[in-house]
């Protein structure tokens, strides 16, 4: 049979935390795409971020720093901080068995999506593979709920199926440089039993996906969170879903969903051509 092309929806791990908190604000934000105005606070933050992240990379890759350092107070606290924490990170033991990568990148696909995953440092040997986050926030959350985050179980999962190595020989650890007093770190080992209960939870997610994007395409909405959701208090959508001044929250107009169906192209971003 002559190949037919099937589109492949890239989805990210903070796409799934999204889809798993709200369909229907991923509905809005993703395929609707529509925001909320910017806030400069969020902004400046995500910037210095940005930076940090920028710098960790140079560093990585053997480009000069200095002129970042020296231009930004707050990143050569922060640098300063991490290395004193964690110097076998800044000042690794130089051999031929160490892969390590800043930015790396890397997809899976499950059914017909893409999942992309970036990690800011990988290291890896022949008996174990480290991922390393970066994180300028100032508190490090619950570990429970960072275990439970997408970015957690998404990246060690992808890792696991992309590689050779087993589940019990990855690792995931975040590093939060700007946090009270000096940087700290939460680790999460990896193990078979963790991956198993990833890939159930991946695919009855990844199920509900599909039927809700086909019912979108016949005009009808993406399932809303159950009414009276905390979730609601604090989403910039919650007047479009008639979740607040005692209305009773019901399917919006077809309009918005008729509009938006053309967005959809958008986020399907790789084309694969199966062949029968």
């Amino acid at each position: 049979m002559l190949s037919t092309p099937t589109q492949l929806l890239r989805l990210s791990q903070g796409q799934l935390n999204l889809l798993e908190a709200c369909p229907r604000k991923f509905q809005h934000t993703y395929l609707q795409q529509l925001s909320s105005p910017s806030n400069p606070e969020q902004e400046e933050r995500q910037t210095l971020g940005s930076r940090f992240h920028m710098l960790m990379q140079q560093r990585e890759m053997g480009l000069p720093i200095d002129s970042f350092l020296q231009a930004d107070a707050q990143l050569q606290s922060w640098m300063a901080g991490f290395a004193d924490a964690a110097p076998e990170i800044l000042t690794p033991v130089s051999d031929n068995q160490t892969f390590r990568e800043s930015e790396h990148y890397r997809t899976l696909q499950i059914q017909n999506y893409l999942l992309t995953v970036v990690y800011d440092l990988l290291i890896a040997d022949n008996q174990q593979a480290q991922i390393l986050d970066w994180k300028t926030y100032p508190k490090p959350p619950n570990q429970r709920k960072l275990e439970s985050n997408w970015q957690t179980r998404l990246y060690l999962y992808v890792l696991a199926e992309t590689s050779d190595y087993l589940p019990e020989n990855i690792s995931m650890t975040y590093w939060f440089v700007q946090s009270e007093g000096k940087p700290q770190n939460i680790k999460f080992n990896y193990n078979t039993a963790k991956h198993i209960q990833t890939a159930k939870k991946l695919n009855h997610l990844l199920n509900q996906l599909t039927n809700s994007l086909e019912r979108y395409q016949n005009n009808e909405q993406f399932p809303q969170v159950v009414e009276g959701s905390k979730t609601c208090d604090y989403c910039q959508f919650a007047r479009r879903c008639y979740a607040y001044g005692g209305k009773l929250r019901t399917q919006a107009t077809e309009e918005p969903v008729k509009e938006s169906l053309s967005n959809l192209d958008s986020i399907l971003e790789v084309s694969l051509h199966l062949i029968d």
